[in-house]
């Protein structure tokens, strides 16, 4: 009698999630309450303060977020309690960037192989053995290395505006960045600057967007004053002439793509204008099973499309690897 009572508390007290997890399939898209509560935590990794963003029930199935360029982890701060129902997810700052270690650029060497680098090995720390990895602008270079590192570990990819392939970095955005990587002077770095101002930070959240009015401040007064610390603009300068490095190594990741076969749902900023739904549709040649979704948006299409992102995802992920079951486990646990 009293094992039939503490069953019964247990699922009247869990009712509302209950319902949520026993209407999940693969097939139908899945609308989740902001209720997880979201952990911000410190890591040292070879000297340096990894921070990083974690929720969600650590058996579960992980989630990996690798934030794009000038921003951190703070652009998921939306879909990270999206996911963390059914998802461990976690998402780190670069060094550099957010609230991890800025050093300067003659104590910390600023390229997509270092920084790359430095998450393999916060992700080793944190014992995270399999992933999916959601990779957007610089997360796809980063993202990129760590799957050909170690194919073993990556379940699935999610892509959102970032390239792999040589379309969608051929426009007019890219021309003074790339002389940049031909002739790395002063005078050429000099020219960049412009682009770690608050007009190009604004430009970058707003430009292609439905509503600039759904846009909130918020983004860019998190992102200049970052960028505006004595000496980080000499990081970003570095990371962009690094970033020359990542075209040679496409034909290697789109083998890796045609060899591993990673389930991959592309969520892409149709209205982008760094890195346009042109570099969306290669992946295509090279995947098998892929999902191509353009959303009437710009870069950074979380801050407009959160919601339509995490259900593509819930519905992507729970078809490919699963998701986590905390009810029927508890239920389990109290009939033992």
């Amino acid at each position: 009698m009293s094992l039939l009572r503490n069953i019964f508390i247990l699922t009247v007290a869990l009712f509302p999630l209950t319902t949520s997890t026993n209407t999940l399939s693969a097939d139908t898209p899945v609308r989740s309450v902001k209720t997880a509560r979201v952990n911000y935590r410190t890591v040292e990794i070879e000297g340096l303060d990894i921070f990083y963003r974690e929720a969600g029930p650590k058996d579960a199935p992980t989630v990996l977020l690798l934030h794009g360029f000038p921003t951190s982890s703070h652009m998921f701060r939306d879909l990270i309690p999206l996911l963390a129902d059914r998802y461990h997810v976690v998402a780190p700052d670069y060094p550099g960037y957010g609230n991890s270690s800025a050093p300067p650029t003659d104590e910390f060497e600023y390229t997509f192989d270092n920084v790359a680098r430095i998450v393999e090995m916060f992700t080793e720390r944190l014992g995270l053995e399999k992933y999916s990895l959601y990779l957007m602008d610089y997360g796809a270079p980063i993202g990129f290395r760590l799957a050909t590192a170690h194919p073993d570990r990556v379940e699935t990819l999610i892509v959102q505006n970032g390239n792999a392939y040589d379309e969608g970095i051929d426009n007019d955005f890219w021309s003074p960045i790339k002389k940049y990587w031909r002739e790395r002077t002063d005078e050429q770095g000099d020219q960049l600057r412009s682009l770690l101002t608050i007009d190009a930070t604004k430009w970058q959240y707003t430009e292609g967007v439905r509503d600039v009015e759904a846009i909130s401040p918020d983004t860019w007064g998190h992102v200049q004053p970052l960028l505006d610390r004595p000496g980080n603009q000499e990081i970003q300068l570095a990371m962009f002439y690094s970033y020359g490095s990542n075209p040679p190594l496409y034909p290697q990741w789109q083998q890796y793509l045609r060899d591993h076969q990673p389930p991959t749902l592309i969520v892409w900023g149709k209205n982008d204008a760094i890195f346009p739904a042109a570099g969306a549709y290669p992946y295509q040649r090279d995947l098998r099973n892929v999902e191509l979704h353009l959303l009437d948006t710009g870069h950074f299409a979380l801050e407009e499309d959160a919601a339509i992102i995490a259900q593509h995802m819930q519905r992507f992920l729970a078809k490919h690897i699963g998701g986590h079951h905390e009810v029927h486990k508890k239920l389990s646990a109290a009939c033992q």
